[in-house]
């Protein structure tokens, strides 16, 4: 089916976090054809749907496989009241609000820090956050979301080659084809919600319910990014969205920004 505004927004049970959607056709990127808006003084609220991303990227830069008529490509723009420091934990509305809409649809997910979506182990969704300072308070932040909803296994190996035992589409485990505008609509309706908890109790409930669907804890892991890769045991994640691990000289580290691969 193809993405219609009327449909999505007639599925909305709360416009607060998508009071100006624009749906476009083929895009580099959700999250820079956001970005343009955000500069230019978008509302909280703004949404970007495209229908395909010919630049699409995860974290580090990464590309995403974004091919035309089959996923979700989404973008939204948030204008918080809050900290830089307190950024890392509001981006886990965004796995918060994955994980509601792949409930909605009948499946359990869980998420691989900090922003990862896996259903029965295999990732399904990514949330890239942009965040924009000014002197010392955040101007916006650009949740940007990529959900494989209905691309085949033969088009993901295709596209990720000896990378796509690691990926998975929701039409494979739901054994049917998930409805595009039906799927946007609940992902904006879950996201409303936690943005409003997180807003009027604090990141607490955030993230206590983010746990609950965590899978490194306990699991040893290998981290890679800048400097020496090394290895440790998560121990969770603190209030500002660090993940924490011990390493193997039992050294206590906080991790913001690094690639986690499983160990054991």
């Amino acid at each position: 089916m193809n993405l219609d505004i009327h449909i999505i927004q007639k599925h909305l049970s709360s416009p607060a976090l998508a009071r100006d959607i624009r749906l476009l056709g083929a895009v580099a990127s959700t999250n820079s054809a956001l970005r343009d808006l955000a500069m230019k003084a978008a509302p909280e609220g703004t949404v970007v749907i495209a229908d395909e991303q010919t630049a699409g990227r995860g974290r580090f830069g990464k590309p995403w496989s974004s091919p035309p008529a089959v996923n979700l490509y989404l973008s939204v723009l948030l204008r918080p009241t809050v900290a830089p420091r307190d950024v890392g934990a509001l981006t886990f509305v965004g796995s918060l609000a994955v994980c509601d809409a792949i409930t909605a649809e009948g499946m359990d997910a869980t998420i691989k820090w900090p922003n990862d979506v896996l259903v029965s182990g295999k990732k399904v969704a990514g949330i890239l956050a942009e965040c924009a300072t000014i002197e010392n308070r955040v101007d916006y932040v650009i949740l940007g979301f990529g959900v494989n909803l209905n691309v085949t296994r033969r088009e993901l190996a295709e596209a990720l080659g000896p990378s796509r035992h690691a990926a998975g589409s929701l039409v494979e485990f739901a054994g049917r084809e998930i409805d595009r505008n039906e799927f946007a609509a609940e992902l904006l309706n879950a996201l409303a919600e936690w943005v409003a908890i997180d807003r009027e109790r604090g990141h607490a409930p955030l993230l206590a319910a983010w746990r609950d669907k965590d899978i490194l804890t306990g699991r040893r892991v290998e981290v890679r990014g800048e400097g020496p890769a090394y290895e440790g045991r998560v121990l969770g994640v603190d209030a500002g969205g660090y993940l924490l691990l011990r390493d193997s000289l039992g050294k206590l580290r906080r991790v913001l920004a690094g690639e986690i691969r499983l160990a054991d």
